[in-house]
């Protein structure tokens, strides 16, 4: 039984890989990928950390280390790489389009490692669920995260949200481990994972505050009834632990960004963190980081400084965003919780109210209604209290967030959320006992009972898994732009939102097709993403954009989603759009056709 259980975790990750791996087969760059593939290169090749600091190494290095068989050129002679600040950019294009590079070849070698990732956190995540709550709520809880429009989406791209997602799962599940055992070996173990987690993205860094609730939590529990006094000494038993688990993290994290910075000139990495921290607001921290970037002994860390400061000011700043007709940088409250209702599976969302339901009707029948019932719940199902305190800190924290520029960045708490859902859809589902009938009748009576309801529940899970099963495979190849029934599917999503939503580049190479298929010898391109419409479309390629108006008579215009409802959108809360800017002349005109779901094509 239980080989059967795991070769069917393995079928689903292998439908997963299929979906993943032939679906970004023909995707253009996307937007961040122009940054992130070159600076895993450079780490890896020239062991400097002078590109895309914003973000932690880990994941940028597992990109790129099968481009280290494909003898690339990388130069190092140009103004992007020796004399700029952060030339990100510059460096992303010249090294994938104009070094003589294959950029296509680099993007799938370069994709394959981060869905390896995705089968390996499928895996991981499937086997801690089966650890704590048996088979059916394991294979469940894989089967939404196998299935999720959203993970396949963006495990296929060099980005840091699944290495964002994995590493809050890792360093969670470590820390709800150690807190069982609590010796020496867990808090080493936790300490390297914790490290670990911290190289994937910089917003892991709410794990250090978590770990202090959960782990204050967890005492109060497990002495409810003893004297304050114990509780408290244990409280503090615990933060030193935790404090040692932080060091021994933080220990790692210097020892692998001291290999990225080993080639770094020292003076460099001080002038780079000098420029970029010019306009950061706290004025004494810019101060001190600037100190450290060229000490011998804490460089490293200071270069992992510089990145977090560079994240908050970022998150602070916010980011230019479309969402339902409406253009601001200053966000929406409400952005995410729409985002997540539109992106995921109308039927992830009814299986989820049906959770919901089956858990009021639970607590309302509870006879353990006061303060010790819900402690006792709590230290019972501590895994299922760390998620959903988990869920609720970090969903706070991008709800209250400028920063509105996908549902990727709530993407951690995905596979918490399928955990709670999966646990109650299994509860709900089990065939009820038959109570004590005392005669034949009462029997056949309570026998039909029990199968009706039966039947009924299956018959509710297998149409929802089925539904779910259909969309994400009538969704290929088109998951990024995925949006449910609600929104009124794929081809209407851009009017909710774009950017990583919707539109981030990906179907550049499906324009060249339409062009190549249509003999068009000239189009005018206004384009949002990592691709190059020069390189792909050569001498065919016009740039274009509003306020040149509208092309001539006879010619071709494309027009990427996000440039284009960005233009049109209603400016609001300070955001202001010049009218040449607007693309007024395209309001009333219908696209001729679609490249892919996000870049419209005109005939004028």
């Amino acid at each position: 039984m239980k080989f059967l259980v795991s070769l069917a975790a393995c079928l689903m990750l292998g439908v997963m890989f299929i979906l993943m791996f032939f679906s970004s087969w023909n995707d253009a760059a996307t937007f961040d990928e122009v940054a992130h593939i070159p600076a895993g290169y450079s780490y890896l090749t020239q062991k400097e950390y002078r590109l895309n600091p914003e973000h932690p190494p880990l994941i940028k290095d597992l990109a790129a280390f099968p481009l280290l068989y494909l003898n690339l050129n990388f130069p190092t002679d140009i103004k992007a790489w020796t004399t700029d600040t952060n030339g990100q950019w510059d460096m992303g294009r010249i090294f994938l389009y104009e070094s003589g590079n294959d950029p296509d070849k680099i993007l799938r070698f370069s994709h394959f490692p981060i869905m390896l990732l995705a089968l390996i956190f499928g895996w991981l995540l499937f086997r801690w669920v089966r650890k704590s709550y048996g088979d059916k709520v394991a294979l469940l809880t894989l089967f939404f995260y196998a299935f999720s429009p959203t993970f396949i989406a963006h495990s296929r791209y060099v980005t840091t949200d699944l290495a964002a997602a994995f590493g809050f799962f890792i360093g969670i599940a470590a820390f709800l481990s150690f807190l069982a055992k609590q010796n020496t070996k867990s808090i080493i173990f936790t300490g390297i994972i914790f490290g670990l987690a911290q190289l994937l993205k910089f917003s892991l860094f709410i794990l250090a505050p978590l770990y202090v609730v959960f782990g204050i939590l967890w005492i109060i529990l497990e002495n409810y009834n003893e004297p304050k006094k114990k509780i408290i000494r244990e409280s503090l038993k615990m933060l030193w632990k935790i404090i040692l688990i932080c060091l021994i993290g933080l220990v790692f994290i210097i020892a692998v960004y001291q290999f990225h910075i080993w080639n770094y000139p020292p003076e460099k990495q001080a002038q780079d963190t000098a420029n970029i921290l010019s306009t950061f607001p706290v004025k004494p921290l810019a101060a001190i980081n600037v100190w450290m970037a060229d000490k011998p002994i804490i460089r490293a860390f200071g270069q992992y400084f510089l990145g977090f400061l560079m994240i908050l000011q970022r998150a602070g700043g916010g980011n230019t965003a479309y969402f339902m007709g409406e253009i601001t940088a200053k966000g929406w409250w409400y952005y995410f919780p729409v985002i997540y209702l539109l992106k995921e599976h109308l039927a992830f969302h009814i299986f989820t109210l049906i959770a919901i339901l089956f858990t009021v009707f639970n607590i309302k029948k509870s006879k353990e209604k006061n303060l010790a019932g819900v402690a006792a719940w709590m230290k019972d199902n501590f895994v299922l209290t760390a998620s959903i305190i988990f869920i609720a800190v970090y969903w706070l924290q991008s709800i209250t967030s400028p920063l509105n520029i996908g549902i990727r960045h709530v993407l951690p708490t995905f596979p918490f959320i399928y955990l709670l859902v999966s646990r109650q859809i299994i509860r709900w589902s089990k065939v009820p006992s038959i109570d004590n009938p005392q005669t034949l009748g009462e029997w056949l009576k309570e026998i039909y009972r029990v199968c009706a309801r039966s039947f009924k529940t299956h018959l509710v899970l297998w149409v929802l898994t089925l539904w779910i099963i259909l969309a994400t495979l009538l969704a290929f190849p088109y998951y990024l732009s995925y949006y449910n029934e609600l929104a009124g599917g794929i081809s209407n999503g851009y009017k909710i939102a774009t950017d990583s939503n919707y539109d981030w580049g990906q179907d550049l190479k499906r324009l060249v097709k339409f062009v190549d298929d249509n003999k068009i010898e000239k189009i005018a391109v206004d384009y949002f993403g990592g691709g190059s419409p020069q390189y792909y479309l050569g001498e065919k390629f016009e740039p274009w954009w509003s306020a040149k108006g509208a092309p001539p008579t006879g010619t071709w215009l494309a027009v990427s989603a996000n440039s284009r409802e960005g233009s049109m959108a209603r400016p609001v809360r300070g955001w202001t759009i010049k009218q040449e800017d607007t693309y007024s002349w395209l309001k009333n005109k219908k696209p001729f056709a679609r490249a892919g779901t996000s870049i419209f094509i005109y005939k004028f």
